[in-house]
């Protein structure tokens, strides 16, 4: 038996089963403010717990020392490395998901590990794929200053790990910086999606003391296909200075590109380009004809395109002294990786090198419970005005954020639970890959207006996407 099959039967078997499930369940009773003071007190932190509190750590704190050992650590390494408030929040949202739900293939957590908030329509480019429909004014029931730290605040109770701002062009509202520096102090890891073309090195460095650990920058090709795709002649330049002023900045910076017909052929070439700047990661993103996206339909990949851009920027991953990781957001990212002989499993694109390591040439029956998509079950989006949706290439409203709860709508939304049965999914149901893939639901919607459909973009099951080019 492997090391990582050893790892998931001892989570199974200590956490799936009824009793030790239901010790979970109590422990955390709902409260992750509660169980986060428990998880301090493990990490040996000082922290005063009352006397509910103290019976159930004894019980955590059997839980976590097996946890330890189950993967690979002892108890002062684990008790060390959740000084962290990150990792301590990561805990708290993974075991939560845990006791509520019970070990499932793939994993849903207690509340969204990450929330893409779209935090503005406002955008200074002209973008022929954009699925928010930005433009250059700002609608007027955005949620204010006011409005948006509350919404940090609910964040923070439900038990959400990381905050994406995105946009529209996030950095145009001028509130941006003091509403992401309010979600760091409250312990959040704080990223923003951006088209780099507003980053001086004056607006780098604001960016960083505002606690954005993590800036993704745009680029949709060279600087011709891309100041073509952006609407806007000289975009690259700029976002090409904005890259490097993040970097010189000290910002992690990562890079998105849309991959189409269009810029396909010049992938190879943008990512050495990026290399060389020294961009740390570059993350190839499945193309969702939603928004503006409709009217260029015809600039979709066909199933065997996107075979051959994965294979290359796979190939690209495993290369041995590579500087640049290359990922993707399609979920099929997993299946090209698994069937690599030795290479690591991608089983998301929200992995780094230290995940890949782990699953490193045995990773199937780990990846599985992390598992490709993860709309509605480890992320979801949140429009401008407060609307909350299961994706942001997923234009389906599931609660708003002024009236609704977070937490209640994770948990009660009929929607996300469709999104979370990968036994129910027509196609990719039926499929070998459906835990470590289970196909990009936000395509299936975009294509067959069924978010529980067949990816068209699967070169597996090439059926679905010869059904739609003879429609």
């Amino acid at each position: 038996m492997s090391e990582v099959d050893a790892v998931v039967n001892t989570v199974k078997l200590w956490l799936g089963n009824p009793i030790s499930r239901g010790l979970i369940r109590y422990v955390y009773n709902g409260s992750p403010q509660s169980f986060n003071k428990m998880l301090e007190k493990y990490a040996e932190l000082d922290v005063n717990l009352n006397v509910s509190e103290k019976f159930k750590y004894m019980i955590l704190e059997k839980i976590l020392n097996i946890g330890a050992k189950s993967f690979g650590k002892t108890e002062k390494e684990l008790r060390s490395s959740l000084r962290s408030p990150l990792i301590r929040r990561a805990i708290s949202n993974i075991l939560g998901g845990i006791a509520e739900y019970g070990i499932r293939k793939p994993q849903t957590t207690i509340a969204p590990f990450l929330v893409v908030w779209n935090y503005t329509r406002l955008c200074n480019l002209k973008c022929k794929h954009c699925y928010e429909n930005a433009s250059s004014k700002r609608d007027e029931d955005e949620l204010n200053t006011i409005e948006a730290k509350k919404v940090v605040d609910e964040f923070a109770e439900a038990g959400v790990v990381a905050i994406a701002f995105s946009g529209g062009e996030p950095l145009m509202r001028k509130d941006f910086y003091e509403v992401a520096g309010y979600a760091y102090k409250r312990e959040f890891y704080i990223s923003i999606a951006t088209n780099g073309t507003l980053i001086d090195s004056e607006t780098a460095l604001k960016i960083k003391d505002a606690g954005v650990q993590y800036v993704e920058i745009s680029l949709d090709g060279l600087e011709e296909t891309h100041d073509n795709f952006r609407g806007v002649k000289g975009a690259f330049k700029k976002s090409i200075e904005g890259i490097k002023n993040c970097i010189n900045a000290g910002l992690d910076v990562g890079v998105a590109t849309t991959i189409t017909k269009q810029n396909i052929n010049e992938v190879p070439k943008l990512v050495d380009m990026l290399e060389d700047i020294g961009v740390k990661r570059f993350i190839a993103f499945n193309f969702i004809p939603v928004g503006r996206g409709k009217d260029i339909v015809k600039m979709d990949l066909e199933p065997e395109e996107r075979r051959k851009v994965l294979e290359e920027l796979y190939g690209k991953l495993i290369t041995p002294n590579c500087r640049i990781q290359t990922y993707s957001t399609a979920p099929q990212y997993s299946v090209v990786s698994v069937n690599f002989e030795g290479g690591p499993l991608i089983a998301t694109h929200f992995t780094n090198k230290s995940a890949m390591e782990m699953l490193k040439g045995k990773a199937k029956a780990l990846a599985e419970f992390i598992g490709g998509c993860g709309a509605g079950r480890l992320y979801c989006g949140l429009e401008p005005n407060g609307d909350i949706i299961p994706c942001v290439f997923m234009p389906i409203k599931i609660g708003n954020i002024r009236m609704n709860r977070l937490i209640d709508v994770w948990r009660d939304s009929p929607i996300l639970w469709k999104l979370r049965n990968r036994d129910e999914l027509e196609g990719c149901g039926e499929c070998k890959y459906k835990y470590i893939c289970g196909g990009c639901r936000a395509r299936a919607y975009a294509y067959f207006n069924n978010i529980q459909g067949p990816d068209p973009g699967c070169f597996v099951k090439l059926e679905y996407w010869q059904k739609i080019n003879n429609s």
